[in-house]
């Protein structure tokens, strides 16, 4: 049976949620060259697609974080998707902006959960892991307890997967790299060729084709 990542994989790109350009790269905000670009918040214009996305989250949470209590999402890509997750679950929701805001209450931590609660955070995508850290730092702050992340995709960068370890959170994503490239190439998305210069983007991409 095909796997959920590569399922999820095959319909990111039938929408083209992710853009693979191995010959013409695009530019990250961070300045780096990447042959890929991905863009998950597109599945909310898609109603099948919306929900299969819903529906996956909510069975990685009941699989792996059977205890969680609540769900948070991250800004500004998670809000939706974590909005859907926690009223599919009957949980409570809050989302984490990425700073306090300037003015009135000065929140971060939108909505309203108590104090010690299990929580599950839900997040769109995986690059570094830094604006997803952030979020998860912020939330241990309000006082709630982090048990866990879900998210729609990850790079696997192994600078990530180092600060999720360190950070002491567990992540479940429903599709990655590695299922992107091997679909992409089983359906004609990409050139048999052009996986070698994926695999090679994949390995140094803060220094690739700089």
């Amino acid at each position: 049976m095909e796997s959920i990542k590569n399922q999820f994989a095959r319909k990111l790109m039938e929408i083209k949620a992710i853009k693979l350009q191995p010959q013409e790269p695009f530019t990250w905000a961070s300045g780096w060259k990447s042959p890929i670009y991905t863009d998950n918040r597109k599945t909310l214009g898609f109603p099948r697609l919306r929900s299969f996305v819903k529906l996956e989250l909510c069975h990685a949470i009941q699989e792996h974080f059977p205890e969680a209590e609540a769900i948070a999402g991250v800004a500004t890509g998670a809000i939706a998707q974590g909005a859907l997750v926690a009223e599919e679950l009957g949980l409570p929701y809050c989302y984490v902006r990425p700073k306090p805001k300037d003015h009135g209450m000065g929140n971060q931590v939108e909505g309203e959960i108590g104090k010690a609660t299990k929580v599950v955070v839900v997040e769109d995508l995986i690059s570094t892991g830094g604006s997803s850290l952030k979020a998860v730092e912020a939330l241990r702050q309000y006082g709630v307890e982090v048990i866990g992340m879900v998210a729609s995709f990850t790079y696997g960068f192994p600078v990530a997967e180092e600060a999720f370890a360190a950070a002491g959170v567990k992540l479940i994503t429903l599709s990655n790299y590695e299922a992107v490239v091997e679909e992409a190439a089983k359906i004609g998305y990409i050139k048999e060729e052009e996986k070698q210069v994926l695999a090679e983007w994949r390995k140094s991409p803060s220094t690739w084709r700089q």
